[in-house]
């Protein structure tokens, strides 16, 4: 069956936001990872849209809404969805959030838990782990590495190559072009103070959460992605954690059909 998606835009006080919408009834509002736009949902979206209303924007400073020059935050990011919810009118959703989308998602649900009947995050973001800063540390170090040094690696490469360096400086410059791409997930994740960061952090609020809440996790993801995954299980009172043995990060894109039937499930069980 085909789906028709509608491709919608809204000025918001902050800026332009965009947005993919199909089909119709219980409303999902799906949030984006780091390091993707709402494409990321598309998959996912064409499976549920035979049964419900599915809403996927591109985040603020994401894809093609707009990129204000403000200074990012999570709960900027709140704000704008909350006005998005206003515009197109909805009362109460389920959000689905992934990476950043989940931090942003459980963030929402703890400011405004009368809007949502549930929340499903995969590989969230959001909550301090052991190692945190040294890896924001890392990051920081890798986008501000200035390209003449790019062009001395790549005049040594004999040498690099003789050294066995080759395969780690190689994946270093790949995740650094990543991360040119998405200059806003960067300011969120870990270009903005540390202690502006580790404010917007939820260890000390999760507790809190009102809403029913269903973790999903790929088991062959970094390690980082799994100890984020059950530190939200632990702190959260209403919780299922489902581990996707297989899966690694991609869970929208390659365990589709797991991460519908889940939502599926989910919905069905918490209904509005």
């Amino acid at each position: 069956m085909d789906i028709l998606f509608r491709n919608s835009r809204r000025k918001l006080s902050q800026g332009l936001l965009f947005w993919r919408e199909a089909g119709s009834g219980t409303p999902i509002i799906f949030l984006h990872g780091a390091w993707n736009d709402s494409s990321q949902w598309v998959l996912v979206m064409k499976s549920l849209s035979e049964k419900f209303h599915c809403l996927a924007p591109d985040l603020l400073g994401f894809g093609e809404s707009e990129n204000p020059k403000i200074h990012y935050s999570i709960d900027i990011q709140v704000e704008s969805i909350a006005e998005f919810l206003q515009a197109v009118k909805l009362e109460k959703v389920y959000l689905v959030g992934y990476s950043i989308g989940g931090w942003i998602a459980a963030s929402y649900a703890l400011k405004y838990p009368e809007q949502i009947a549930g929340l499903v995050l995969l590989s969230p973001e959001g909550v301090g782990i052991d190692g945190q800063e040294k890896n924001w540390q890392k990051m920081r170090t890798l986008l501000n590495r200035p390209p003449l040094l790019l062009k001395i690696l790549k005049l040594l490469h004999p040498v690099i190559k003789k050294l066995g360096w080759q395969n780690k400086i190689e994946k270093d410059w790949s995740w650094r072009q990543k991360l040119l791409q998405y200059p806003t997930a960067c300011q969120l994740l870990f270009q903005r103070r540390q202690s502006e960061i580790e404010a917007e952090l939820l260890n000390s609020r999760l507790h809190l959460m009102e809403v029913p809440v269903l973790i999903l996790q790929g088991g062959q993801a970094l390690l980082d992605d799994v100890v984020r995954s059950q530190t939200y299980t632990q702190l959260i009172p209403k919780v299922d954690f489902k581990i996707i043995a297989h899966a690694g990060n991609d869970l929208s894109e390659s365990c589709t059909g797991v991460v519908v039937e889940d939502i599926i499930n989910f919905v069905d069980s918490n209904y509005l």
